[in-house]
């Protein structure tokens, strides 16, 4: 990494002045309706990546990203459901310098104790600037929101807010950038066309 890590949507990354500050965490809200997994891939190609799943099977996850170009030196886990905040502060000790840590979906710890929650905030804002690297969690959009749902995004640096509308025979997928702590948030969406990879919507002028 060299200061910033690429989104992998260049006009995202042109806007963001080239990507993602390194040291930063940053939170993908989306629908679990939608294709936001492709960012998550575009994120972990090229880059070192511990992959922390809460859902998957990390063969599952494995094989997705090796088929979209997921760095060779992949890691995968599957979070203890039983104990998520404490499983996921052990993988945060020995994260590698310059890496991409993933947090897939982030909802079972914000499930987690007030204390917790914030304790493994606090110590991943500390790995990422001690080792350089970017942390994304991605955050579920639903109907009940986890109760710390607020805190992610509070202590994030920035937020990415995928939103997909279902318009007659048709799907709108717009991504809004609201914050962007250091940096300048986006004023309008970028219009997306979401399909088994990310294009952006050129035909409205927005690229």
């Amino acid at each position: 990494m060299s200061g910033r890590v690429a989104t992998g949507v260049r006009a995202l990354d042109r806007k963001l002045d080239g990507g993602i500050p390194t040291g930063s965490l940053v939170t993908l809200l989306a629908e679990p309706a939608s294709q936001a997994e492709l960012f998550l891939a575009e994120f972990a190609a090229g880059q070192r990546t511990v992959y922390l799943s809460g859902e998957r099977t990390p063969t599952a996850v494995t094989s997705s990203l090796r088929t979209r170009g997921a760095s060779e030196d992949l890691t995968v886990s599957r979070l203890d459901r039983e104990a998520p905040v404490n499983d996921a502060l052990g993988h945060l000790d020995g994260l590698p310098k310059e890496s991409l840590l993933v947090v897939d979906p982030v909802e079972p710890l914000e499930r987690a104790a007030d204390g917790e929650f914030r304790s493994f905030l606090e110590t991943l804002r500390a790995a990422l600037s001690r080792t350089e690297s970017v942390a994304v969690l991605h955050a579920l959009k639903h109907g009940s929101s986890p109760p710390q749902r607020h805190r992610t995004e509070y202590l994030s640096d920035v937020v990415l807010d995928l939103e997909t509308v279902r318009a007659d025979d048709s799907l709108d997928s717009r991504l809004f950038v609201p914050k962007f702590r250091g940096g300048r948030a986006l004023t309008e969406p970028l219009r997306l066309e979401l399909t088994d990879r990310i294009d952006v919507d050129t035909s409205r002028d927005i690229a």
